[in-house]
């Protein structure tokens, strides 16, 4: 038996226990050889009268973590997975999975086909197909009712969130969690289980039905993610508890094969393989970034301060720097006030907090900034402050600390002229609130060193970000397309389109929030202090319809009133006969658009002055583009950003 090996599944005996070892590196993906030889690796202990149980396991960091990459849009080849799975569980001898790192999608079918799992006590299991656009296809949404029960099976489906070892034992989906040696104890645990009676296999498990009132709940919450895969997940969960297990099965697979093919599909997939390069750029394979130990921020304010605990709760320690003792002191309790935020969203506890405080030291000399490795200003968006910060730092940072600068719209190299040692100098953009939003825009200048530029984006997967490489221009990549957009969406109201139809669009195609809505919730002041000081500057930027109300004292919901009315501590938006009187003269009246062609004419903006920042090198790739859209700004990730969407569309005149 110790022969019979294949390239990706090794098999062995302790005893009268097999061992089938996975090995199909970096994640034990479900290849073609690999499901080949999980079906070889059944025959050989079936007919071997020697076995009496098999432990599955996997060598490298992880469980089989799901679907080969490399098969992503492409036709499903034989040996198909739920006929692998079925294999397993039909054999006579009990299969155990032994679960270490993460069993994901596909790679957790395959443990659900064995009788027992057993796992490591960090482990994680998941589904998360849904995330990918299609469904589970070889029993996820059939087999994980008949362990867990119904209401585990929607949360762990239609979420597509991996559970941890723990809760997945509490639901029923593992046997056991094991700590020691992870192929020992699965083996204790399977000679253990053949001197009793072994349980049913999952498909033949009864499964509890749920009322009506339960499935309509659950629709309304999966409703909630915008595209369809949650939603067919959720109704083949519940024909799988209320069908026999052969149609439930035949359902799933149809629908998997029927979503591989959909526009939804491929744009995540395409978010995906863009996601997965976006952290390690091909040009920096080989530099090896500088080592950032410790970080200063300059400026405790709204942005300053969430880059602050965004490093914090990375592990980072970090020098607060403020002008003065009062600010620095506004300045902690911002960070502390977000800190608390973390805690009522779960994502610390009062113990972490107090570490996360700890890790800061506030301070009002700049020499506290000696120890640094990197410095963000983050201060006001003024050239003539951001200069005067750099020449502090200039003088009390270590030469070889890096530089970088956190601004939104103004010119980097302006920020850093004359700066000694400018191939330390880059610009970081953070999103606000920098320790929720995950986009970060990389602005190298001309003079910026390769490692300091590999330093940027180790620290955006450190902070968990998603990094972009931006070229200068007004705004970079982001800002710039924002205001090509809010610039169409103004040429539609004076064309006649309402504002809230405009909305109503992007809402209907993705969007949580329309222009006009996203402008009142963030002010409209922000926008218009940026195109003042452009034209202070002696730039000609005409007047917006913007720039009328807020002359007008329309700012927002801050104000009580922006593009909408607002009643006081009521965000919904009401339309607003002022703004109809100050714009009066100015649109031309009423003219109804289909939603559908008010959301395409603003997308296709979009994607042009993506085309055009593509053209004049500022962006590096359209997936670049689409990745900024996504993590910044609210594109939808199911229509894979503008690029992607104006692509799939057939769009192949861009210009202008």
């Amino acid at each position: 038996m110790d022969a019979k090996n294949s390239s990706v599944v090794r098999l062995r005996r302790a005893g009268d226990i097999a061992i089938v070892t996975v090995d199909n590196p970096p994640v034990n993906a479900l290849s073609v050889a690999l499901r080949q030889g999980l079906l070889d690796a059944v025959e050989d202990c079936e007919a071997d009268e020697a076995v009496r149980a098999v432990v599955l396991q996997c060598a490298g960091r992880t469980f089989i973590a799901g679907a080969d990459v490399r098969e992503f849009g492409k036709p499903p080849q034989p040996p198909h997975l739920p006929d692998v799975v079925a294999r397993i569980e039909g054999a006579r001898k009990p299969w155990i999975a032994a679960i270490h790192g993460t069993a994901l999608g596909g790679g957790f079918e395959v443990a659900m086909g064995c009788r027992f799992r057993v796992a490591a006590p960090d482990a994680k299991v998941g589904l998360p197909e849904v995330t990918l656009g299609i469904v589970p296809g070889a029993s996820g949404t059939v087999r994980t009712a008949r362990l867990a029960g119904v209401a585990s099976a929607v949360e762990l489906v239609t979420s597509g969130r991996p559970w941890k070892a723990d809760k997945a034992l509490s639901a029923g989906l593992l046997d056991s969690v094991v700590a020691g040696n992870l192929e020992d104890e699965a083996i204790a645990f399977a000679r253990a289980a053949l001197d009793r009676p072994l349980p049913e296999v999952a498909s033949e498990r009864p499964v509890e039905p749920m009322p009506e009132a339960f499935w309509q709940e659950a629709k309304k919450a999966v409703a909630k993610a915008g595209h369809q895969a949650p939603v067919k997940a959720l109704e083949l969960i519940r024909q799988g508890s209320e069908l026999p297990f052969s149609d439930a099965m035949a359902k799933e697979r149809e629908a998997f094969l029927t979503l591989r093919q959909s526009d939804e599909a491929a744009a995540l997939r395409h978010v995906f393989f863009a996601e997965r390069a976006a952290g390690r750029p091909d040009a920096l394979r080989f530099v090896t970034p500088r080592q950032v130990h410790t970080v200063g921020v300059i400026g405790g304010g709204t942005m300053g301060a969430g880059i602050a605990a965004a490093l914090r709760q990375a592990g980072l320690p970090v020098v607060l720097i403020e002008r003065d003792q009062a600010a620095l002191d506004r300045g902690m309790d911002t960070l502390s006030t977000l800190f608390d935020g973390a805690v009522k969203r779960g994502k610390l506890d009062a113990k972490g907090k107090a570490e996360c405080m700890d890790g800061v030291t506030g301070s009002v000399d700049y020499s506290a900034l000696v120890p640094c490795d990197l410095v963000i200003e983050a201060v006001f968006e003024e050239i003539g402050v951001k200069r005067s910060v750099f020449a502090e730092l200039v003088l009390h940072c270590r030469p070889d600390a890096i530089l970088a600068t956190n601004t939104s719209y103004l010119d980097p190299r302006a920020i850093a002229e004359g700066l000694p040692n400018p191939e330390r100098f880059i610009g970081l953009h953070f999103f606000s609130p920098a320790h929720i939003m995950k986009l970060l825009e990389i602005v190298p200048v001309t003079e910026t060193a390769e490692e300091v530029l590999a330093s940027a984006f180790a620290l955006a997967r450190q902070l968990g970000k998603m990094p972009v490489k931006a070229g200068i221009c007004e705004g970079f990549i982001g800002n710039r397309i924002l205001k090509r957009y809010r610039s169409e969406a103004e040429t539609l109201l004076l064309d006649g389109v309402a504002i809230a139809d405009i909305d109503q669009a992007m809402r209907a195609f993705g969007f949580r929030m329309g222009p006009f809505e996203a402008q009142d919730l963030g002010g409209l002041d922000i926008a218009f202090l940026q195109r003042e000081g452009a034209r202070a500057a002696g730039k000609d930027v005409p007047e917006t319809l913007g720039d009328i109300l807020v002359k007008a004292g329309r700012k927002g919901q801050k104000t009580g009133g922006g593009w909408y009315d607002y009643n006081k501590g009521d965000r919904t938006p009401r339309p607003s006969d002022a703004v109809a009187q100050l714009l009066k003269g100015r649109m031309k009246a009423q003219k109804p658009m289909p939603l559908d062609a008010i959301s395409s004419h603003l997308i296709t903006a979009m994607a042009r002055e993506g085309q055009a920042l593509l053209e004049e090198g500022i962006a590096g790739q359209p997936s670049d583009i689409d990745l900024v859209e996504i993590h910044g700004y609210g594109f939808p990730r199911w229509k894979g950003g503008p690029m992607f969407w104006a692509e799939r569309m057939g769009l192949t005149n861009l210009a202008g």
